[in-house]
């Protein structure tokens, strides 16, 4: 004896249809799609445009800090000069294997010099707001002169960085990227001042 109010057994209320099957077959399709661009162009930004870095030392402390992570901009400086006040990733003039971080005090064809610790741009002292008391030092030292496509850069930690107080300026052509953000630690997550 059959029951009326059961449907057969082979009709297509009773098992899902080959198109349905089929369109959720597309949308994986073009959600793995989607995902590998993503994953491609992050890539791209992050090595190409954008590069992280690790932070090594205590020069540029309070504002960066020994083993933060920072990205840089890697091609800022084909759209726009290089600013005094900038903090920048170079290689290091007396040795290329490495690189340095600093901040860029001083400009091609300026006039910079040291006296007790205070910076004097063309004979007029310059104002740091971003050097905090207690992170300056008191020597001096000669007047240098900042040749054309060079910099004179300082750490914000004076005391304990090696910058252009002692081995000179930096040609243009060895800076390579303007640190913009703080993404390790996260309690530090932010743009660089």
């Amino acid at each position: 004896m059959q029951d009326k109010d059961l449907p057969p057994a082979n009709t297509t209320e009773a098992r899902p249809s080959a198109r349905s099957a089929r369109e959720g077959g597309f949308d994986a399709r073009y959600w793995l799609r989607d995902l590998i661009l993503s994953l491609l162009l992050a890539f791209i930004v992050i090595f190409f445009l954008y590069q992280p870095v690790q932070v090594e030392g205590t020069s540029m402390m309070p504002h960066l800090a020994n083993n933060e992570r920072i990205f840089i901009n890697k091609f800022v400086y084909r759209f726009e000069p290089i600013q005094r006040g900038d903090i920048v990733v170079f290689w290091y003039p007396l040795d290329p294997s490495k690189s340095y971080i600093k901040r860029v005090v001083g400009l091609p064809g300026e006039w910079i010099s040291v006296i007790e610790g205070r910076v004097y741009v063309n004979g007029k002292l310059l104002t740091e707001p971003y050097l905090p008391k207690g992170y300056s030092d008191r020597q001096s030292y000669p007047v240098t002169y900042v040749e054309p496509n060079h910099y004179y850069v300082l750490g914000d930690h004076r005391e304990s960085s090696n910058d252009s107080r002692l081995w000179g300026t930096v040609d243009q052509k060895y800076i390579y990227g303007k640190a913009v953000f703080v993404y390790w630690p996260f309690s530090q997550l932010g743009p660089v001042e």
